[in-house]
């Protein structure tokens, strides 16, 4: 039974562990339960339609790598005109009845179904208010009906602009992608991939809801504050590097240990080693002390 003497570090001990559970818990963002585990993906983990031939003309198919390096979606003219109808009731009374832009909104024409795919995909678009920055919510179409905007606005300026790539991660170097991510990205997005507060008033989102193919796409075409990375910054290979170690070691942890303390290394476990080492000698300085 602890003595009166013992209340005032038992309690700060217990309060510092507390504070320190809290301040390295997974974050609100965490990835959904239900995404896959593994590394590898065929198509970021979107439900694309196979096919029935190559020469389908209702389903994207695959084409040949072209200049982003990767085998990209190519969409069927047969859903230009769904598309247009969704953009018609969604996007056109800001940027156009032909995307061609307004003063609300900017020119879309150009941009590639790629880019449309990122931010209809992830619920940044359509925006609620256009005088704050978007962030990720939920999408309101489901993927079929983004294919198809997409292809919309795709054909006000055929063959220009980031096509949707095609993602497989089975052979990426997750090594790699970490000194890339290290190198490239986690001064916005943090180590951890949680995002951070930018200047402006301005934030790097989140990773952690993030598929594969919606990094690519990010990566390629430089969404809101974001740099542009081209080629001839970070090769296809090193994009699919990235997006591998993005999906696996950030969104889905090895933690073997039992507890991920935040994924920030030393900085948690030193904690860890400060709470119970300083905690548990502080304690049985007292008890020598009441001993004597």
């Amino acid at each position: 039974m602890f003595r009166g003497r013992y209340a005032i570090p038992a309690a700060l001990l217990a309060s510092v562990g507390i504070f320190g559970l809290m301040a390295f818990s997974p974050s609100a963002a965490q990835a959904d339960s239900t995404t896959p585990t593994t590394v590898a993906s065929a198509d970021g983990g979107y439900p694309y339609p196979t096919p029935t031939s190559p020469t389908s003309t209702t389903s994207p198919t695959s084409s040949a790598p072209s200049g982003y390096g990767t085998a990209n979606i190519t969409l069927p003219e047969s859903f230009i005109a769904p598309g247009q109808a969704l953009f018609d009731a969604s996007c056109a009374s800001c940027h156009g009845a032909d995307a061609a832009g307004t003063s609300r909104a900017p020119n879309l024409q150009g941009l590639g179904a790629g880019t449309v795919d990122f931010w209809v995909s992830t619920g940044r678009m359509p925006l609620a208010i256009s005088s704050v920055q978007a962030a990720q919510k939920p999408s309101r179409f489901n993927r079929s009906q983004t294919l198809q905007i997409a292809a919309f606005v795709q054909s006000r300026a055929p063959g220009t602009g980031m096509p949707v790539p095609i993602v497989n991660l089975s052979a990426a170097n997750l090594e790699a992608g970490g000194s890339l991510f290290t190198l490239n990205c986690a001064a916005c997005h943090t180590i951890t991939g949680a995002g951070d507060a930018l200047a402006g008033g301005s934030f790097a989102p989140s990773l952690h809801l993030a598929t594969p193919t919606q990094i690519i796409e990010a990566i390629r075409s430089g969404p809101g504050n974001m740099p542009r990375f081209s080629e001839g910054n970070l090769t296809p290979t090193e994009v699919h590097d990235i997006a591998a170690y993005v999906h696996g070691v950030i969104q889905h942890p090895d933690d073997r240990g039992g507890f991920g303390l935040g994924g920030i290394g030393p900085v948690g476990e030193g904690f860890v080693g400060l709470l119970v080492g300083v905690g548990l000698l502080m304690l049985v300085c007292f008890w020598i002390g009441e001993r004597t």
